[in-house]
């Protein structure tokens, strides 16, 4: 259908070629779009970018430093200049560095983990609305988790030695609400935002050794009985960004197999 299309989309990916930015950059590509996919690591965004590029689909890799406001200039301005416009910025780099429970964790990591995950998203946001507002329309969804819909299940990991940081939570959390935010101010400038919380994905975490307990306790308590795997991330994705959900603004699409909803 003509409405899931991205053609002559300029879109961005941030942390674009991680364990959900390269689904999210293939998805976007395969539905038509020029795919920015961004992240520190310069050289596997190009490396990633030549894949797409090698199955006929259009992307770019290039450099961000979301902890470097200069960086974040840079960058908006660089695809601006050579793309004229951008139509969607999708959220989704995040830190995990200094992940740790609440007694753990110091001033310094809490602090470094925010200027990525909390101020640089903001920052990048922050430029890309102002040329959307330029052109009349936009699209931002930001990529969260069951963590900020729900609280952390911590018997659900046994004894594995696995947890759900602090940080995180909040990070997840406050991302909800800032979508909503951005929904609710920009709507009148034809600017939608909305936000994707998945759960349960991670390729390979059932090949994971020592993690029997978890794999088991995880799938129990979804009500699909399985992990979500890069199909279940990229259908949303497109949705969101298309105008297949042109009346949609402001929601959190939970794309977690049912986790939440017991």
């Amino acid at each position: 259908m003509k409405m899931f299309r991205l053609d002559n989309k300029v879109a961005i990916v941030t942390g674009g070629a991680g364990l959900y930015g390269k689904p999210i950059s293939s998805a976007l590509a395969e539905a038509g779009a020029q795919v920015i996919i961004a992240s520190r690591d310069e050289f596997k965004c190009q490396s990633f970018a030549e894949e797409l590029k090698a199955q006929n689909l259009k992307a770019e890799g290039m450099s961000l430093d979301l902890a470097d406001e200069q960086s974040i200039h840079q960058f908006t301005q660089k695809i601006i200049k050579t793309h004229g416009r951008i139509d969607v910025l999708i959220n989704n780099a995040v830190s995990r560095e200094g992940l740790k429970d609440l007694e753990d964790i110091t001033k310094e990591e809490w602090e470094k983990a925010q200027g990525i995950n909390s101020t640089g998203m903001i920052l990048l946001t922050q430029a890309v609305i102002r040329t959307m507002r330029e052109h009349g329309a936009g699209n931002i969804v930001n990529i969260g988790s069951i963590q900020g819909t729900v609280g952390p299940n911590f018997p659900v990991y046994g004894d594995t030695g696995m947890s759900s940081p602090l940080n995180y939570t909040y990070d997840k959390w406050a991302m909800v609400g800032f979508t909503k935010w951005i929904a609710n101010y920009y709507g009148k400038f034809n600017i939608r935002a909305n936000c994707i919380s998945p759960g349960g994905y991670g390729p390979g975490v059932e090949k994971m050794t020592g993690k029997d307990e978890f794999i088991e306790n995880y799938k129990r308590l979804t009500p699909l009985g399985r992990f979500a795997d890069d199909e279940d991330i990229k259908g949303p994705v497109v949705f969101l960004a298309s105008d297949a959900s042109a009346f949609i603004t402001g929601h959190n699409l939970l794309v977690d197999g049912g986790w939440t909803s017991w």
